[in-house]
């Protein structure tokens, strides 16, 4: 069932009346995924357009040698797909997990965009929606050249203060590019620098 939140956000996203919005939902369907269920398994080819209404979910690398890096955090009110499967047309190469209970709208990104295209009125809001995928996957290889872990961590909490106590620190520190141990010496320096202002 929709919630007025999401209702909002699709109406003020897209700048649709409230006729134009259901025959844009009408493509999409919820899902509940568990905590720790895959939603996209790597390996699979899908093209699904997900919609975070409640939850968090995380992008995960297996390397070789069994260890796991989080590559992406994706939480309410955002966008996510296997963009292996959508733009190359592969399977992908990540797992798209819940790291909570997490509700997610669905839909197929061919219909999708297919609705979209039929629409003129849409073309505004599909324009941004590719562009805001590229600014931040941009914004996220430009985290790691210009800025130090420490100061990805600051703007992730900025950015999403809540993250720390939903997300395991191992995953966490992935995402960053760190060790656990590294993480807790960020947290360390961060508590020791406030206690002396």
């Amino acid at each position: 069932m929709l919630d007025e939140k999401t209702i909002n956000y699709y109406k003020d996203f897209f700048e649709l009346d409230l006729i134009e919005l259901f025959g844009l939902l009408s493509l999409t369907r919820e899902k509940t995924v568990k905590e720790g269920e895959a939603y996209i398994q790597e390996g699979s080819q899908t093209r699904k357009l997900a919609y975070i209404q409640k939850g968090l979910i995380r992008t995960v690398y297996l390397k070789e040698n069994g260890d796991e890096i989080t590559m992406l955090l994706r939480w309410e009110d955002q966008f996510f797909s296997s963009y292996d499967s959508i733009f190359f047309n592969r399977p992908s190469r990540f797992t798209y997990q819940a790291l909570e209970d997490s509700v997610i709208l669905e839909a197929n990104y061919d219909e999708f965009m297919d609705y979209l295209n039929t629409h003129p009125r849409f073309a505004k809001a599909k324009d941004f929606f590719l562009i805001s995928m590229l600014a931040e996957a941009m914004e996220r290889v430009e985290s790691f050249v210009l800025m130090t872990p420490e100061e990805r961590y600051l703007s992730l909490i900025r950015e999403k203060g809540d993250i720390v106590q939903r997300c395991h620190d191992k995953h966490l520190a992935t995402w960053l590019g760190i060790t656990p141990v590294s993480l807790s010496r960020i947290r360390k320096r961060i508590a020791e620098t406030k206690k002396r202002y």
